[in-house]
């Protein structure tokens, strides 16, 4: 299907509402108090309130590949996690005319959970030709629950040790599910970012790492990350990007092959097609150099 995209976008945002608004996504912010702090933006008939719809996401404008798409096939399934939860639940999509053996990736959602967005991602993954599995870090305490708002008050009730568990398990997995050829990358977004990252210094024969505007790990293991890592930053990001410098120093100290890039002028979450932060020519060209990096690393 032709890709739609949102009907505003960041520059259509006081830059102050912006900020207000990355705050509530990252917990920093009650609804509440964006609604309090973004009122005096508000102008006309646009409330406070409408800013807030008009920022969050619209899943069923931005879906590229439909759940009954015929060129591929996706379900959910479950598998022991001893390590973590206990069991783990995610959406795995696979094309539908596979031949011969393929590479995997581990698709990592925001903090929200396996949302509809990130189901998309997972088929847009399997569309070119991988195994793609997206868990959801939510699943044991009922699962995405439908709607942002209330997948926001669920996420900070995870033992995110567990959760961990669970991911570490999920790549694991995908080394040898069926036909699967061994190899594993993750791609994530936001928290799964910062996932990818983890996970990265935690499983040796991971072969690449791209973290989506992701906090960097614990510095102190970043020697023992053996994956190729691809960056991918906003430049409004400041917080992030501050932070970069000493992840790269890390990276370069301990032989880490990577590459990252800053993209300039966009928002955090700038590859999310579902939000106004979405900016098309950015996100196009870090998808591009992802499906690149997996490409020659994974087949």
């Amino acid at each position: 299907m032709a890709q739609q995209f949102p009907s505003k976008t960041a520059k259509d945002f006081h830059p102050e509402v912006l900020k207000l608004f990355d705050q509530y996504v990252h917990g920093g912010l009650s609804r509440r108090g964006f609604l309090s702090s973004a009122s005096k933006y508000a102008a006309g008939v646009v409330t406070a309130e409408g800013l807030l719809q008009a920022l969050s996401p619209n899943f069923a404008m931005a879906q590229q590949v439909k759940a009954d798409d015929a060129r591929i096939v996706a379900s959910y399934v479950e598998y022991p996690s001893p390590n973590g939860y206990g069991t783990l639940r995610g959406y795995l999509v696979k094309p539908a005319n596979a031949k011969g053996p393929l590479p995997t990736v581990l698709v990592v959602h925001e903090n929200r959970g396996l949302n509809p967005h990130i189901e998309d991602v997972a088929r847009r993954v399997a569309l070119d030709n991988f195994i793609a599995f997206a868990p959801d870090a939510l699943f044991p305490l009922g699962g995405y629950p439908g709607t942002e708002d209330k997948a926001r008050e669920l996420f900070p009730k995870l033992d995110q040790t567990k959760t961990r568990e669970d991911f570490i398990t999920a790549a694991g997995i995908l080394k040898t599910i069926a036909g699967s050829n061994g190899k594993v990358g993750v791609v994530g977004f936001c928290y799964g970012g910062a996932i990818a990252n983890f996970l990265a210094t935690k499983i040796p024969d991971l072969a690449a790492a791209v973290p989506f505007y992701g906090g960097a790990p614990a510095l102190d293991t970043v020697a023992n990350i053996k994956a190729e890592v691809l960056v991918h930053h906003a430049s409004k990001d400041e917080r992030l990007v501050a932070g970069w410098p000493k992840y790269e120093e890390a990276l370069k100290a301990a032989g880490v092959k990577y590459q990252s890039f800053v993209y300039e002028g966009v928002e955090h979450g700038f590859n999310n097609d579902t939000t106004p932060r979405f900016d098309q020519a950015a996100a196009k060209l870090a998808w591009t150099r992802t499906l690149d990096l997996f490409n020659r690393t994974l087949r």
